[in-house]
């Protein structure tokens, strides 16, 4: 080692994992997931801070509907500069940078969230937000250079999940000041905030590692682009990360919009179901390691469709215990989701470089590049989704004043990624690696 700089790493040798690079990968996991945690709170800041916005600052839901859109815009397109800067500064050093860059967003809100602020204001501060999302993209990728395939989907479900959880902690944050201090002290959030972004820059510039062998390659992001499956995992991922961080976004502003809950009514329930959706993660990763990731994600989106039915039923009859069974439940299955089509994305490029004849480390290295490369695009349309979501809301509730339109449509959604699911990956599976070297359990698609 070098600095902080690792220049050998095999995770799939047994014996290097074994005698020092699972602690090393464990380390650099944990400090990940306390980063990315942070960078998920900022990006999800203005789910809050809307709720703390009453009639003086002259904003109308339409207006705080798109408010929340463009953070989730600004966080879906960082996501693909951010895969690659992992492999040009190296993981530690990036994960520094990045989590003291939320210091800006932060300090932002801090000096716009009053009333008078003009709209303009709070669009540029909102944009800024954005930074947060990006931390995903750049900690998955590094996380999936750090360990083998075998564990991939539990590393990598603990790492997003970890960070998924930012959403509703923040909501739980903003629900005790509202709860404490009332809604007219949006500041207070930030306070919690910025010792805990220093805190995230200084754990990793003190524990994280680089890994050398991991190098900024444009040709495995052109390889990666032109490979369908690329963007068939975009897609999938849009279904359920999309729905995740949409709904994430925008569940507080529906339940005071259409059921009339008051800031702190909304705020008392909307944490729940990003808190379900974020712990569930890790199981859907470590169903998919066990079962397959196709399996698991074709079951999800079945089950998602299930629960949007019930959503657009207590939508068309204002039934609010029946509308938190099924949103709720949508939460859930869609971290689920996150899990299982994660890790699909490592298992699919694995059994094809086994296809084209690789074996051992060079089939698994082949695999990491590509993997390491398309995470990032795909993270980027899973991003969007949440985009989509919450323009979806915005223009429901100006034409109609309810969420009914916009679930009818997330229905079609999660018909059309089963249908994909089970076309590409249920019903003709990914070739399997060759006989003469059986697949590691990792390996199902």
């Amino acid at each position: 080692m070098t600095g902080r700089w690792i220049e050998r790493w095999d995770p799939e040798d047994d014996t290097f994992w074994r005698e020092g690079g699972a602690r090393v990968a464990r380390r650099n996991l944990v400090l990940s997931v306390f980063c990315e945690h942070i960078g998920f709170s900022l990006w999800s800041l203005w789910s809050v801070m809307v709720l703390f916005m009453g009639p003086a600052y002259g904003v109308d839901p339409a207006g705080k509907f798109f408010l929340i859109s463009l953070a989730t815009l600004v966080g879906a397109l960082a996501r693909i500069p951010y895969t690659f800067a992992v492999a040009r500064f190296g993981g530690r050093n990036w994960s520094v940078f990045s989590s003291l860059l939320l210091l800006v967003p932060a300090g932002a809100a801090w000096f716009a969230m009053e009333p008078g602020t003009s709209y303009a204001t709070f669009l540029l501060v909102a944009a800024l937000a954005g930074v947060g999302g990006g931390n995903f993209a750049s900690s998955m990728t590094n996380i999936n250079a750090f360990f083998p395939l075998r564990e991939k989907g539990w590393a990598l479900g603990l790492n997003a999940g970890g960070g998924n959880i930012g959403v509703p902690v923040v909501q739980l944050v903003g629900l005790l000041v509202i709860a404490t201090a009332g809604a007219a002290h949006p500041r207070l959030v930030l306070a919690v905030y910025l010792p805990l972004i220093v805190a995230a820059g200084l754990g990793a510039a003190l524990g994280m590692d680089n890994l050398a062998p991991v190098r900024n390659d444009t040709g495995a992001v052109r390889e990666a682009l032109r490979d369908a499956h690329t963007w068939i995992m975009a897609f999938l991922y849009l279904g359920t990360f999309g729905s995740f961080i949409g709904y994430s976004f925008a569940f507080g502003l529906v339940l005071q919009t259409q059921f009339g809950r008051t800031p702190l009514g909304a705020a008392s329930l909307t944490f729940i179901g990003p808190l379900t959706g974020s712990v569930i993660r890790p199981l859907g990763g470590r169903l998919a390691d066990r079962y397959g990731g196709a399996r698991i994600t074709l079951g999800t989106f079945a089950a998602m469709a299930a629960a949007t039915g019930v959503v657009l039923y207590a939508s068309v009859h204002t039934s609010l215990p029946v509308f938190l069974t099924g949103f709720i439940a949508l939460f859930a299955l869609s971290g689920l989701g996150n899990g299982s089509t994660y890790k699909m994305i490592p298992a699919i490029f694995q059994a094809k470089a086994h296809a084209r004849g690789l074996t051992g480390e060079t089939a698994a290295a082949h695999g990491r590049r590509l993997s390491g490369a398309a995470m990032g695009l795909v993270g980027a349309v899973g991003a969007l989704g949440g985009l989509a979501v919450n323009l979806a809301f915005r223009q429901s509730f100006q034409s109609s004043g309810t969420g009914t339109a916009a679930f009818t449509a997330f229905l079609g959604c999660y018909a059309a990624c089963s249908a994909v699911t089970w076309a590409v990956y249920v019903r003709r599976p990914a070739q399997a690696p060759s006989r003469a070297e059986p697949a590691p359990a990792g390996a199902k698609v």
